[in-house]
């Protein structure tokens, strides 16, 4: 039957107007994130702090107590939030690494756009992973949600990098900063230098301009008519800024502060009433899921984290997972469990330093200042611990202890929670197929025909051995030296590579192990070579080894080199025959950002001094 014309056009009316409707129904979201900073607020309690845009917003919002990113630096945590993905299980946790995902994860922005959202980034990216630019309708300096069509709702992310660690890079002078440097509070494991008061005092300017930046963006908000449609949340992208912080898994890395403001028109859609706190356990493997919860879009199945906002809300997730791996041109390996009173960090990588050289951690003043101080012997036990080798496993009180200096992982009236933790920990890596396990030289050439996360699902990656080979290599359990002796000759290169790590961490005591170990110096793995001249070094052997290293340093795989100027930069000169090869990695056609380039550097200007 034929539809009468005036019917024709009602029908498209009413489409039209119900679309345009559903449009308007949808709330706008707004991140605002800034950089590298702590819960440094006066909502969360900080008296030396000046945010009094901040502190106001909380009022208007709910504030949580316990979010953590997963990472703590920028890359690898910003890849958690982009896809919903916990980066250890598709091998994007190393820092600035671009390994890729599998075809099906997508930036979740790019489900919002399709869905009729405006998205828009301003303006870093930094995912840690090749990028996906269809997620953005703009994604630039430039970028805002004032550019979308009438009506349409609008994702909107403004990055203020106020804070960020390079804010501190070069001095202020004493007279112009607004903190008085001598009020700062420092943490128990800073010595009070000069150096370190003068730092956190610039640092705190900083969370000032950036408290201003972010009361500036929520006036142009309210200028726009928009407020009562939005949405708002802020955060930090992980914790920081000095030494101690960024990049390692403590409270100090991994909490930020989070507050999210729900207007009056979406109230049934809000965690709590205005002003309100509370002390639901956060990640930001749940940031993805929960946009799309607020937006009332389907949640992938793919996804690791779940909504903790609107009507897809799930059931409070009782931990929060975190990890720290490659940072920068340093090798390490740490996951970490948080409840809601205690921290469990396990360090697979045990007999490496916390302080590492990181050439961009030492463009702060205060960590040169720190070293000065340790190699004078004028630090307390707090204070020389950050740079001594690490414990396999730490456990830490938050609430009596938030600093995170009282290990309670040998205390006997602790054990029950440090088996149960470890044991959240072991389960985690196995339910999510942690592929960090895999020495990154190995790793990265998974990656160029297959992506990590399909690799460790194919059937040829031994999750639950390597890992239960990398708890016993790291544990610093001389009983278990016959089976780390016994998993040298595994066919599985990863399993060899944990065994020979068991060796490293016992030292001397593994010395029954030389003669296999000088049989892994032709190992057809390179990580696998280069972990064997570690070992052989600490066990008296110089130059077979120090071949070895340099031969790596010849190699095409950059992390292989990595790896292997990780080792020479320990050894002082007994590096010197491969100081050839060392300098060959500063051609001119290398950028200083490299991190090969990076630790090349410092050992030069070791052997130099």
């Amino acid at each position: 039957m034929k539809i009468p014309f005036y019917k024709s056009i009602f029908l498209l009316l009413f489409v039209f107007v119900n679309a345009n409707a559903q449009q308007q129904d949808r709330p706008n979201i707004l991140w605002i994130v800034s950089e590298d900073n702590s819960p440094f607020l006066g909502a969360y309690g900080d008296q030396y702090v000046t945010t009094p845009n901040l502190d106001r917003f909380a009022t208007q919002g709910v504030l949580y107590k316990n979010a953590f990113a997963t990472a703590p630096v920028c890359a690898p945590s910003r890849s958690t939030l982009i896809t919903g993905m916990y980066p250890p299980s598709m091998g994007t946790e190393h820092m600035r690494s671009t390994y890729p995902v599998p075809d099906f994860v997508k930036f979740f922005p790019r489900y919002l756009r399709e869905a009729g959202y405006y998205t828009t980034n301003n303006a870093k990216k930094d995912y840690n992973t090749i990028d996906q630019t269809e997620a953005w309708d703009e994604s630039s300096g430039k970028a805002t949600y004032k550019n979308r069509k009438p009506s349409q709702p609008f994702f909107a992310v403004f990055n203020l990098n106020v804070s960020h660690e390079s804010s501190i890079h070069t001095p202020v002078p004493a007279e112009k900063l607004k903190h008085d440097p001598e009020k700062a509070p420092l943490p128990p494991y800073h010595p009070k230098t000069n150096a370190m008061k003068h730092d956190w005092a610039q640092y705190y300017d900083k969370l000032e301009e950036m408290d201003r930046q972010f009361g500036a963006l929520l006036k142009e908000l309210d200028e726009q008519g928009l407020t009562e449609n939005t949405i708002v949340f802020y955060y930090a992208d992980n914790g920081g800024v000095l030494g101690r912080s960024k990049r390692f898994v403590y409270e100090s890395g991994l909490r930020v502060p989070l507050i999210i403001r729900v207007p009056a028109k979406y109230s049934a859609l809000a965690p709590g009433t205005a002003g309100s706190q509370t002390d639901r356990i956060v990640t930001f493997l749940d940031f993805a899921p929960s946009i799309l919860s607020l937006a009332g879009l389907d949640i992938p199945a793919y996804m690791q984290g779940k909504a903790f906002l609107g009507k897809q809300q799930a059931k409070e997730r009782d931990y929060a997972f975190g990890f720290r791996g490659r940072m920068d041109e340093r090798t390490d390996l740490s996951r970490t469990v948080r409840d809601k009173k205690y921290r469990y960090i396990r360090n697979y990588l045990p007999h490496k330093i916390y302080a590492q050289h990181l050439e961009y951690l030492w463009k702060a003043p205060s960590m040169p200042s720190w070293e000065a101080e340790f190699k004078a012997g004028r630090l307390n036990a707090d204070q020389s611990r950050f740079w001594q080798e690490k414990p396999a496993e730490e456990l830490f009180d938050t609430e009596s202890d938030p600093h995170n200096i009282h290990n309670l992982a040998a205390d006997p009236k602790h054990k029950s929670t440090l088996a149960k933790l470890r044991e959240v920990n072991q389960n985690w890596l196995i339910d999510s197929k942690d592929a960090g396990f895999i020495p990154e030289a190995l790793l990265s050439k998974i990656s160029e025909t297959t992506p990590l996360f399909d690799y460790a699902r194919s059937g040829k990656y031994d999750v639950k051995r390597i890992v239960e080979t990398a708890e016993i290599a790291s544990s610093r359990d001389r009983s278990k030296l016959s089976e780390v002796i016994k998993r040298l000759g595994d066919r599985d290169p990863v399993v060899r590579y944990w065994a020979v790590i068991g060796t490293i961490v016992l030292k001397n005591d593994a010395a029954s192990a030389k003669s296999k170990l000088l049989t892994l110096l032709g190992d057809p793995e390179i990580s696998v070579r280069v972990a064997a001249a570690e070992s052989l070094l600490a066990l008296g052997e110089t130059e077979k080894p120090v071949q070895t290293l340099s031969e790596a340093l010849n190699d095409s795989n950059q992390m292989a080199r990595v790896q292997a100027l990780n080792v020479l930069e320990t050894i002082g000169a007994k590096a010197q025959p491969a100081v050839a090869n060392v300098k060959s990695l500063l051609k001119e056609n290398q950028k200083d950002s490299d991190y090969d380039v990076r630790a090349a550097k410092q050992i030069l200007e070791q052997l130099n001094r």
